[in-house]
């Protein structure tokens, strides 16, 4: 750390760089080839052999090793042709192959989502501020820090004001380091004690200031520990860990069928010893939905890709379940519901009318002091090439004064800044210090009016702060004293007593989508809440304005909030709809006594102090334009358009993906369940197996699998929204979908023994290869176009079945191969299928869709009763 004993000028002499030109463009090209991209290794992707052992130790593929042991078994001992044991190994390979193609898919997909969220860092290259991607900062680089900001690279400051920084990601210290530019005497003892260095991955919590890189990548401290932090293990959603247990679950109902097939047909009917066991095993593998898991990683994915199309980034893969489920959304206000665009429209001074600023052509002398002191107390720019930096309320001043021919580096030529106190979400002020003209010095103020300490308030001063706020107009307060000498800097101290220079009305008008999509929120049974730092009347107009604060809602304020004890605040929290003039830690009560409730609530949120209600909220929300980075890495999901329309079409997209994914549970749960119903009754009645051990493994392949990948693509139902969400606690067989797996299971069970019945002892008088042709036709086809009854829980229609190409073809492929294995003679002889006569085709293809017609019978006689009883389809949670 020998940097923090030499002066930021000896180090910017080392990189031969001016701090305030910053780095030339053949500067930059030449150390990027010494130092490289400003980039972290990533863990090196587990290579093919690594996966395949994987998926060959899974508790399926050793079932089905054993069963291609037995197979060679048979043959090794005459009882049976190797065709068997090819047949059931090369199912193996297909098994494995179609998995690991799908979890490349995913992996793929999601690797290139990563790349959507770039952070960003403000540098000063050729003389010029300019913002670039963090990943191309190079040793040298001056970069330029503000409060939220998360530090990119290690490096030396040059200026610090008022500057802290979060450093527990290195040093473990929950409290943030005051920092500061002077030269240590000696090498500090450790990281926390490097008062003069910032370091790659920390975070500003407060203040200003500028560094010189030192080191970028793997050659910062936090490269130096990254190999610990890349073994971070997969978090699980909850969704997916309830699917664990069903398939730990369905794991053991089929093994012990297994178990029940082989006693049977081997100790009661005297079969051959092998080909039980063979049956046994192969009804264990069939019966267990081995494709579930990746369904659901691929739903996931699919459901990540299309909220990335919607401006919604994913930080966290549990979010996109979530966001589907929550029942309250709260939301700051500006930007998020307003569009972000400030205008200055008012301005009041004291002993004075208010002023419409577009009606105020020429500024009088005292107008002219106040917009002066406007400028200086603002730290927004707007460079040569028209790049604006700074927030949007400070760019409406910079924007006004421009409108009088006024420039804020000019002022400051004349009022130089000797200090600065920068603004943050709890004090709700800035201030800064200046030198005037005639060798006086003033402090200006800049905030909150209730926030300024002012020596008196003018009368009229509350009416007209009033009058603003019930005109849904933003309202800042500037003030000033004035001093002889250079006071001290204890800004306490010289921020009491300042006498008041005017108040400015800024309108930040809501987003013209905003109010349908608040109508939105409530049809989907969600709960939409504002919480802003602004004045109640203010949030209040606007709420009212786009729908939030609604008959019968409640508005509180920060101070009305903090005198309600939290059981109080817990009973009454569904009450109010608008939080105004909160704290951080107010934020953090709301969602307490929300979540108290059972609620899954949504918070967004851009500032640094935002951080911990973000990562306390079911679904942290940072906005992608005005966020910081320190809320953006505390939150589950970034919104690339700070829009809050954005968190609806996520929600939308978070309920269709929970959906699929309990359609895929359905569409495979139920046959599974019918193959295990069939094995049994056939063998109890006597029939031996309906299906031999290579039937079932291709119909879970084929058949079950290939359709259930794409079920994660298909689009929501069009009346998504207007139900209400999902509760944490819901069974995933809810809402019917116990009932519609247990209904499918015994139609299979049936139609398939049914039309073995009749193709054995009716057709063909006892030979059981016809029978047991037509019942796999039955299972194999029947299950795969049940896909369509099972993706919507409307009626069948030709705009559901054209729809999802992806889950089309894959149908076709299966029915095809199902086909081609009934009808060419060597496929035929290796799955022990035989030609069908014309009687077994006329009875095989109507049954074929004969589940398909009992959902949607019992789909029909659904929808009339929910259409007669309302309150039934309110609590139908239909896709």
């Amino acid at each position: 750390m020998t940097h923090a004993t030499r002066s930021g000028s000896d180090i910017c002499r080392d990189y031969q760089v001016d701090p305030e030109q910053g780095l030339s463009k053949s500067q930059v090209s030449q150390q990027r080839a010494d130092a490289g991209t400003n980039e972290l290794a990533a863990v090196p992707p587990p290579p093919l052999w690594r996966k395949i052992i994987r998926q060959l130790t899974d508790i399926t593929s050793i079932i089905l090793l054993i069963a291609t042991g037995i197979a060679a078994y048979l043959a090794i001992t005459g009882d049976s042709s190797w065709l068997k044991a090819f047949v059931i190994g090369a199912i193996i390979v297909l098994n494995v192959t179609i998995t690991l193609f799908q979890e490349h898919h995913a992996e793929k997909a999601l690797a290139a989502l990563q790349d959507l969220h770039v952070p960003t860092v403000t540098v000063i290259r050729d003389g010029t501020k300019t913002t670039l991607p963090a990943p191309e900062l190079v040793p040298g680089d001056i970069v330029l820090l503000t409060a939220g900001n998360s530090i990119p690279a290690d490096g030396r400051l040059l200026s610090a004001h008022n500057l802290t920084v979060d450093e527990a990601i290195l040093t473990g210290e929950s409290e943030a380091i005051s920092k500061q530019t002077d030269t240590l005497d000696a090498e500090p003892d450790s990281i926390g004690d490097s008062l003069n260095l910032v370091f790659s991955g920390t975070a500003v919590t407060q203040g200003n200031g500028s560094f010189v890189v030192t080191a970028t990548g793997m050659t910062t401290e936090l490269g130096k520990i990254a190999g610990l932090l890349n073994q971070t293990q997969k978090q699980k959603t909850l969704l997916q860990q309830r699917l664990d247990q069903l398939a730990l679950r369905l794991t053991t109902v089929a093994l012990i069928a297994g178990v029940l097939i082989f006693i049977l047909d081997f100790f009661l009917y005297q079969g051959n010893l092998a080909d039980s066991l063979l049956i046994g095993v192969s009804l264990a593998v069939a019966a267990v939905p081995e494709t579930l898991p990746v369904i659901v990683t691929l739903a996931l994915t699919h459901g990540v890709s299309k909220m990335a199309k919607r401006r919604a980034i994913i930080r966290r893969m549990t979010a996109v379940e979530t966001i589907g489920n929550v029942n309250v959304i709260a939301s700051d206000k500006t930007g998020t519901l307003t569009q972000n665009k400030m205008t200055i429209t008012h301005f009041w001074q004291p002993e004075q009318p208010i002023q419409k600023i577009d009606a105020l052509s020429e500024l009088s002398s005292a107008q002219q002091q106040a917009f002066t002191y406007m400028g200086l107390a603002t730290n927004a720019e707007i460079n040569e090439d028209g790049e604006a930096h700074g927030d949007a309320t400070e760019l409406a001043i910079i924007h006004l004064l421009e409108k009088y021919d006024l420039q804020r580096s000019d002022l400051e030529q004349d009022y130089p800044r000797l200090a600065e106190n920068p603004f943050d979400s709890t004090k709700k002020t800035m201030a800064t210090l200046h030198e005037t003209p005639d060798g006086h010095y003033v402090v200006i103020v800049k905030g909150a009016l209730d926030r300024i300490q002012l020596a008196q308030r003018p009368e009229k001063t509350s009416a007209i702060h009033d009058e603003f706020a019930a005109s849904a107009l933003r309202i800042l307060g500037i003030a000033y004293r004035e001093f002889t000498t250079k006071p001290e800097l204890d800004w306490e101290q010289i921020e009491q007593d300042l006498a008041l220079v005017g108040l400015i009305g800024l309108i930040d008008p809501p987003r013209p989508e905003v109010p349908a999509a608040i109508a939105k929120a409530h049809a989907a049974g969600i709960k939409p809440v504002m919480i802003t730092g602004d004045h109640l009347a203010t949030a209040k107009a606007i709420a009212s304005d786009i729908g939030i604060l609604r008959s019968g809602d409640q508005a509180i304020s920060g101070v009305e909030l903090r005198q309600l004890s939290d059981h109080d605040l817990k009973t009454n929290i569904a009450d109010y709809s608008v939080f105004a003039r909160v704290s951080p830690e107010d934020k953090l009560r709301i969602i307490s006594a929300w979540q108290a409730n059972g609620a899954t609530i949504a918070m967004t949120g851009d500032g640094v102090n935002d951080a911990p209600a973000l990562k306390a909220a079911d679904v942290g929300i940072a906005m992608g334009i005005t966020g910081t980075d320190v809320s953006k890495n505390a939150a589950d999901m970034i919104l690339t358009d700070d829009n809050f329309a954005t968190i609806l079409d996520a929600v939308e997209e978070g309920r269709t993906v929970y959906h699929n994914i309990l359609k895929a549970i359905e569409f495979l749960v139920g046959v599974n369940f019918a193959q295990i119903l069939l094995m049994l009754f056939s063998v109890s009645f006597g029939w031996g197996a309906i299906l031999i051990a290579e039937q079932l493994l291709l119909i879970n392949v084929l058949a079950d699998g290939l359709p259930g990948f794409y079920i994660g693509h298909e689009p929501g139902d069009p009346d998504n929204m207007k139900h209400p969400p999902v509760s944490k606690n819901r069974s995933l067989f809810a809402d019917g979908l116990g009932w519609r797996l247990a209904l499918r299971a015994f139609v299979f069970t049936i139609l398939v023994g049914g039309v073995y019945y009749l193709g054995r002892f009716v057709i063909a008088d006892g030979s059981r290869l016809q029978g047991m042709t037509m019942a796999f036709l039955v299972l194999a086809i029947g299950s795969v176009i049940d896909v369509y009854a099972i993706k919507s829980h409307q009626m069948l229609q030709w705009r559901t079945l054209k729809h999802n190409r992806p889950l089309n073809i894959s149908v076709a492929i299966s029915i095809t191969l199902v086909l081609l294995i009934t009808l060419i003679p060597f496929l035929q002889q290796g799955f022990g299928l035989v030609n069908l006569t014309a009687t077994a085709w006329w009875i095989t293809i109507p049954a074929i869709f004969g589940s398909l017609i009992c959902l949607e019978i019992t789909k029909y006689f659904r929808l009339r009763r929910e259409q007669s009883t309302p309150q039934a389809a309110a609590e139908y949670d239909l896709d």
